[in-house]
């Protein structure tokens, strides 16, 4: 909104001065030329005067208020140039005016009305661009913003429906979504089942079928089927508002790139003005005439602002950061667009990375003669109760679809890296562990028996009671469709695939065959992970570690990117540089594609910008005067906007 405000003050600012510059253009001479049209009556000076009076204090004052700021804050630049340019041409005009037409003395002195009138339209035109490509730049994210309906079908005490705005929707409200409206708010479904359009908020191109207990989010179109959902989020806490502070909070991050640029712009002023009042005193001990001399540092002044080296770099991220939010990446920070392009190895975890996370039961199998199959799974379902593990729902599932109770336990704790244990009574212990910590405390077991399995790439779980086996389940996982080509894109790229996992030898080494993955680790509790990205990074690796935000948050830390893959709507994750809103693994390759164009659209940016100072400023000083090349004031205000629109116009061209 408030780029919005400053844009329509800059392009009522504009039209008001080109108003107030037309006579001054028609009554008044550039330096050193005569226009085809030129008008002059009596008084007609003054009108001048009056005219570049109030275009100087109205049209200069973004300028001369931006100059002030500068300067109060010790850090002169852009601002502090152009204001010094403006405000030399119109005091010497003054001065000149006196002269001429109050004191009438001789010769004449030549006045700079034309040229202060042609570098304040120029230049507000320049800004007036500059701030519409910012607000392009971000329209991704302003989209996002305007996707909420303005009111909502909220469930009142006696089941009628009243029309609510979204703003007073709270935490478990009961919401009617009748067909092809936006979902107002995130939430879970409860009633009903359809299709659901997320293009516009997450990215996904096609319609997702939702059931009852999945995810719907805030700015998502309905189908054909009205749905009744339960709001789980609304306002600083929904999907949209966290996606658009995290990308809020990257383009506030300042990248290497864009250092190096701030320190350019910063050191960029003294030269100009160095060089500025060098070309004075040359040009005045060259010509012996004060007006020339004036008019070559005014050139110098408003030619080398860095108003193009300014807009290099954070263009390029504010439109970077939005592409990337509207197709579901979040980049929480920015150094990640350099470093990517660094990237030597990826690691992947395997469960909800490579593979669908979805796990089914195969087989499962009581090898107690006091319990049988259910009673195993009665328990399995009872210990998994409160966990959020991909293997805990196969097991949940089961259980549902087979109508069998969980057992109700107490003490249910996590081990991280071995598995779950909980109390069924005072005098029975259940632990649901993986085969390695039954090697571990040497526990036996069937290993004919786990060896098939896990040549099916099924993931094992043992059940004990007391330490004593008591049965076991196997449970499938799918592949991801994209998981192949993923690979295969690494390995196009040059980079190097590997998949760290908590699985079995041979249930990764299935996985691995079957995607072509240069190397893997497997039986690994999270702590492995780290470890593995440590002793990789020694060797000069340089590493991205793609899992979830929770179990692999260690890892994710320390990784020089960490990405965490399928957030959902919960995207506030603190251990990774990149969040991945989807669950595809595509998406990886996508983040490579838009850091390698962000990083190429920086650089030419950065070039476009200081190489247009790099040449102006010596023409404007006029270097190239002995061969007829000299550079006006009003021509170094068309050159300097035209170099900041090239640099907006090159950064909007920037593609996934």
């Amino acid at each position: 909104m408030a780029h919005m405000m400053h844009m329509k003050n800059l392009k009522q600012k504009f039209f008001i001065s080109l108003i107030l510059a037309i006579p001054i253009f028609l009554l008044s001479n550039m330096m050193g030329l005569q226009l085809p049209i030129h008008i002059q009556f009596t008084g007609s000076h003054w009108l001048v005067l009056l005219c570049s009076t109030v275009l100087f204090f109205y049209g200069g004052s973004p300028f001369l208020s931006g100059a002030k700021m500068e300067i109060q804050m010790r850090q002169p630049a852009m601002m502090s140039l152009i204001a010094l340019g403006i405000s030399t041409a119109y005091i010497y005009s003054l001065y000149a005016f006196v002269v001429n037409y109050i004191l009438h003395l001789q010769p004449h002195v030549m006045d700079f009305f034309w040229e202060l009138a042609s570098l304040i339209v120029i230049m507000l035109f320049g800004h007036w661009m500059e701030m519409k490509s910012v607000m392009q730049a971000g329209d991704a994210l302003e989209s996002m913003a305007k996707l909420l309906p303005s009111v909502a079908s909220v469930k009142q005490s006696d089941g009628s429906y009243l029309d609510t705005p979204i703003e007073q929707l709270k935490k478990d409200d009961i919401v009617l979504v009748k067909a092809g409206e936006r979902i107002p708010a995130d939430g879970v479904l409860i009633d009903g089942s359809g299709s659901v359009d997320e293009s516009l908020v997450t990215g996904e191109s096609r319609a997702i079928t939702k059931q009852i207990n999945d995810t719907l989010i805030g700015g998502s179109q309905n189908g054909n089927h009205s749905l009744t959902m339960k709001i789980h989020a609304t306002g600083d806490a929904s999907y949209i508002s966290q996606v658009m502070k995290l990308v809020s909070d990257a383009q506030k991050e300042k990248s290497k790139v864009e250092s190096i640029s701030d320190v350019v712009a910063k050191y960029l002023f003294y030269i100009a003005t160095g060089v500025g009042i060098a070309s004075f005193i040359i040009w005045l001990i060259l010509s012996k005439d004060v007006s020339t001399a004036l008019l070559r540092m005014v050139s110098v002044l408003v030619i080398a602002c860095p108003h193009a080296l300014g807009l290099a770099i954070p263009l390029v991220v504010a439109r970077s950061t939005s592409i990337g939010a509207k197709h579901g990446i979040l980049i929480r920070k920015r150094t990640a667009l350099e470093i990517a392009n660094k990237i030597t190895i990826v690691m992947s975890d395997k469960t909800g990375t490579l593979t669908e996370g979805k796990f089914k039961v195969k087989e499962i199998q009581s090898v107690s003669t006091k319990y049988d199959d259910n009673q195993i799974l009665a328990y399995m379902a009872g210990l998994e109760s409160e966990s959020s593990h991909p293997l805990a729902f196969g097991i949940l599932n089961d259980a549902k679809a087979k109508q069998i109770k969980p057992v109700s336990l107490s003490n249910i704790e996590t081990l991280p890296g071995i598995g779950l244990q909980g109390i069924l009574d005072q005098n029975t212990k259940l632990l649901l562990v993986s085969h390695s910590y039954m090697d571990t405390h040497q526990i036996n077991y069937d290993k004919t028996t786990f060896d098939m399995l896990s040549e099916k790439g099924y993931a094992i779980s043992y059940l004990l009671e007391n330490e004593q086996l008591i049965g076991y389940i196997a449970q499938g996982d799918e592949i991801k469709e994209d998981a192949k080509t993923f690979i295969q894109g690494l390995k196009e790229k040059g980079i190097t695939s590997m998949m760290l996992t908590g699985d079995n030898e041979k249930a990764a080494s299935k996985v691995q065959q079957l995607l072509h993955i240069d190397k893997v680790e497997s039986s690994l509790q999270p702590q492995d992970k780290e470890h593995i990205i440590q002793t990789y990074q020694a060797h000069g690796e340089k590493v991205m570690m793609v899992g979830d935000g929770i179990n692999d948050a260690p890892a994710l830390s320390r990784a020089n990117i960490g990405v965490a893959i399928g957030a959902g709507t919960d995207v506030a994750i603190d251990s990774a540089d990149v969040v991945l809103v989807k669950s595809n693994p595509l998406d990886i390759l996508n983040f490579f594609s838009l850091a390698k164009n962000t990083t190429r659209k920086m650089m030419q940016n950065l070039w476009l910008g200081a190489g247009y100072n790099i040449i102006a400023i010596p023409l404007a000083a006029g270097v190239l005067a002995p061969f007829g090349i000299i550079l006006s004031p009003a021509i170094g205000a068309i050159l300097m906007s035209a170099s900041t629109i090239i640099v907006a116009i090159n950064a909007m061209m920037l593609k996934l």
